[in-house]
């Protein structure tokens, strides 16, 4: 059975840093473009970042780009996405999600998404 599980969310002061980890199970990761999407409370989902089978193409949201880093480890099933210069508009349950892509797709459209990890809530405040 096909499962993502995020973990490393928690709560920082703004400007520290976490780094979140999408693991998956059931599957082999390298046939799937990974993306990371968010949503804070009274919020719709956001995209955050994504990235394609490779790790070769990414995309980020402008709200994140030069803060966050997204990569992957296919060998380790696990995809990352570092998190710096954290502010509390980064506030939100951080999901993780894949899509059974062609190689170079790295696009964060939710409609091709097809599988989704539960969330890990990450809180920046002082």
């Amino acid at each position: 059975q096909l499962q993502l599980v995020e973990s490393g969310g928690g709560l920082v002061q703004p400007g520290g840093s976490l780094r979140l980890s999408c693991a998956a199970s059931g599957f082999t990761l390298d046939y799937y473009a990974i993306g990371w999407f968010r949503q804070a409370p009274g919020k719709e989902r956001e995209q955050v970042s994504c990235i394609n089978r490779s790790g070769g193409s990414t995309n980020y949201a402008d709200s994140v780009k030069g803060r966050f880093t997204i990569s992957r480890d296919n060998a380790k099933s696990t995809v990352y996405l570092q998190m710096n210069s954290l502010k509390p508009e980064d506030t939100a349950v951080y999901y993780c999600a894949a899509a059974p892509a062609p190689l170079m797709f790295s696009q964060c459209v939710f409609q091709k998404y097809d599988y989704w990890g539960p969330g890990t809530q990450v809180t920046v405040s002082s």
